[in-house]
């Protein structure tokens, strides 16, 4: 049986997996296995990867079902003890997956291990460090743009990064994986918290590295996905007086992210309007999940919240002076809510 299974989702990503396999392939022990889930490529990913990496399990879909509900299928197929996740736009360096395993394994309470990411076009510097979890639920890279040997230790994170973790097999299978809902963003992020929520917490290994092909981009509906998922991550989580308790901050989220819209993607600012509709609409599946989330948890809301942040890091969003200012302004207003958040909730 192997000791991990390393899983990585594709969908049209042949130019990627001509670098990340072979990296895998100079790094992987014999006791790991590699499966790869593809999402109904219409490229020659598939007859690649059977031509030239014949011991990678392959498993296909009939059409693309989403970054989360592939690696919910590759996951039942998984025979390791731990279940890598890596995307096909990464790099892995020696060592990359034993590091994660050994911090796991040293640590009972540790139920994700995220590596350190470097950027591939630019190796001395950080795309994440695990992700910043805000006390909102905005989440953002931990690190990004910081030179290659900020964090150098381990330490306990608010999430791993989706592009590059492990978790214990039977911790993935008792949170029923990733949820298919998301499709898209923030899957990560809500599979954290739900582990925090079950007792668990997640580690940034930096001996771990792996590179990874990130720009920041704004397809079509990167807003909707993102904000959308936001808000069923909220809800499934938190108790309901949190969520009262926090409104002023999550109100004075909306605002941070509605100007953010209007600034950088004005020609979809209609996907906030739609983030809204679909949690409206599908509010009865919503309460569903929400009862699931709630009926395992054994952490408090306080236990969450203490590991999220009042800060945002605007200058990922805008390097100016707009930034700066957002800053100055904004992150003195969620510090106070956010320590009288913390002040009032002790459940």
């Amino acid at each position: 049986m192997p000791l991990a299974s390393v899983i990585i989702v594709n969908h049209n990503g042949r130019h990627y997996l001509e670098q990340c396999l072979p990296s895998l392939f100079c790094t992987a022990r014999f006791e790991h296995e590699i499966i790869l889930l593809d999402n109904a490529s219409t490229d020659d990913s598939v007859s690649y990867v059977q031509q030239s990496f014949p011991c990678v399990r392959v498993i296909g879909n009939q059409a693309n079902l989403g970054f989360a509900q592939g690696c919910n299928k590759a996951a039942q197929y998984a025979q390791g003890q731990y279940l890598a996740f890596l995307n096909p736009d990464t790099v892995v360096k020696p060592g990359w997956l034993e590091a994660l395993i050994a911090a796991l394994e040293a640590d009972p309470k540790a139920g994700l291990a995220t590596s350190k990411i470097l950027l591939l076009a630019d190796p001395e510097h950080i795309n994440t460090c695990g992700n910043e979890v805000h006390c909102t639920g905005l989440t953002l890279c931990r690190g990004l743009g910081m030179v290659y040997d900020a964090f150098p230790h381990q330490e306990e994170v608010s999430a791993v990064s989706g592009a590059a973790f492990v978790i214990r097999r039977d911790l993935f299978k008792s949170l029923g994986g990733l949820d298919e809902s998301f499709f898209l963003y923030m899957e990560d992020t809500d599979l954290s918290w739900r582990a925090r929520l079950a007792g668990y917490h997640c580690i940034y290994v930096p001996s771990s590295l792996v590179l990874h092909d990130y720009t920041l981009r704004f397809g079509p509906l990167k807003t909707f996905y993102q904000e959308r998922n936001r808000y069923l991550m909220l809800l499934k989580g938190l108790r309901w007086p949190t969520l009262l308790i926090l409104l002023p901050a999550l109100l004075l989220a909306e605002v941070v992210t509605w100007s953010f819209v209007l600034l950088r993607d004005r020609p979809h600012w209609r996907n906030k309007i739609r983030a809204y509709g679909w949690i409206a609409s599908h509010w009865r599946e919503v309460m569903e999940k929400r009862k699931q989330t709630q009926r395992a948890r054994k952490a408090r809301d306080r236990d969450l919240l203490q590991h999220c942040g009042y800060r945002l890091a605007y200058e990922q969003l805008d390097t100016g002076s707009l930034g700066r200012i957002a800053g100055l302004v904004l992150d003195p207003l969620f510090f106070i809510l956010y320590k009288l958040a913390l002040a009032l909730i002790w459940w």
